[in-house]
């Protein structure tokens, strides 16, 4: 619901935005002419009709398809993105604003903006836009937008679930009620309890700070790193302390949890030579994007049983890599 309030409030704002004097700019402006809107979002299936605030599927269409076409403009919606003859790429020459979510993200590239004539608005419903090629974004003018804050709280969450996941050595154990074993040992070998672990997250912006609040409770040891030291009263509120440097944090930790964004400095920062500087057996949760993680050296490092890992996503999920991975560490 918070992401579809504020893609409607978003989307309003923007359509409604006056038009810009530069003539490089491709801005959407007020006025009568119809826009033609293309929606981007998976297919729920029987899924759509079991919940009525389910808006981020394509049956859904983000709940702003009233609105929109109130407002005189065209709105079409299709899951159909990837290849040379998909639905999307038949109406790139003439749409006005693409929508697209990072779990199922409508790619924009360089030649797509290019044959884009009437592009104006590439709109993220969620948090990131590495789906899109921003350099050409830019070069043509184009306003590029997301929804900031939508799913802090979901991400967060999710984040405390993986640590709880790892820690409690949980996948090998519903492995083993799913096919009816008993092996308690194999376990119990490496459960463990999540108070006194010493957890670190590398970035401390919206979501870290979230978790920092919902790990408290667990009474661990809590360290931060990020660009910009939290204030005395938010530290404290948070019970975790700053670590300026990010190398000298990094052995200290049990769990690390990366939150920071994807650029070209944090692109495979996590790679085979700062994974060395791990202690062994270090639980990594990563519900950033996966280009921040080398994963041949996650691999590397999980196979060799240096590492477990819960990520959320991998690089080349273009290539449908599964999402969702949990790695155990193996011994």
């Amino acid at each position: 619901m918070a992401t579809r309030k504020a893609v409607v409030l978003g989307a309003q704002s923007l359509l409604r935005s006056s038009s810009t004097s530069s003539p490089s700019i491709r801005n959407l402006h007020a006025s009568s002419e119809s826009k033609k809107i293309v929606g981007v979002f998976y297919k729920a299936n029987e899924y759509a009709s079991m919940n009525p605030n389910f808006v981020g599927c394509a049956e859904g269409a983000l709940g702003i398809r009233d609105w929109l076409e109130s407002q005189g403009h065209q709105y079409i919606v299709t899951d159909d993105k990837d290849s040379p003859n998909s639905e999307l790429e038949k109406h790139i020459p003439d749409l006005h604003v693409l929508i697209s979510t990072p779990f199922h993200p409508a790619y924009v590239t360089a030649e797509r903006i290019k044959k884009a004539k009437n592009l104006q608005l590439l709109l993220t419903a969620g948090i990131g836009s590495d789906h899109i090629d921003l350099k050409a974004a830019a070069a043509a003018g184009l306003t590029v937008a997301e929804v900031t804050g939508s799913n802090v709280v979901s991400v967060a969450e999710d984040e405390l679930m993986r640590i709880l996941i790892l820690v409690r050595n949980f996948v090998p154990g519903y492995k083993q009620v799913i096919t009816g074993d008993w092996n308690v040992a194999a376990i119990a070998h490496r459960a463990y309890d999540l108070e006194g672990k010493t957890v670190g997250t590398v970035g401390a912006g919206r979501i870290g700070r979230l978790l920092l609040q919902r790990l408290k409770p667990f009474n661990c040891n809590l360290l931060y790193h990020d660009r910009v030291k939290m204030d005395s009263d938010l530290e404290s509120q948070t019970g975790a302390k700053y670590e300026e440097d990010l190398d000298a944090m990094l052995p200290k930790c049990d769990i690390i949890v990366i939150n920071m964004p994807l650029t070209e400095k944090t692109a495979g920062m996590f790679n085979k030579e700062k994974i060395a500087k791990l202690k062994k057996g270090v639980l990594i949760v990563n519900n950033a994007r996966g280009a921040i993680m080398d994963t041949q050296a996650v691999a590397d490092a999980c196979s060799s049983g240096h590492i477990a890992v819960g990520m959320f996503g991998f690089h080349n999920q273009l290539q449908r890599i599964t999402l969702g991975v949990i790695c155990q560490i193996r011994r």
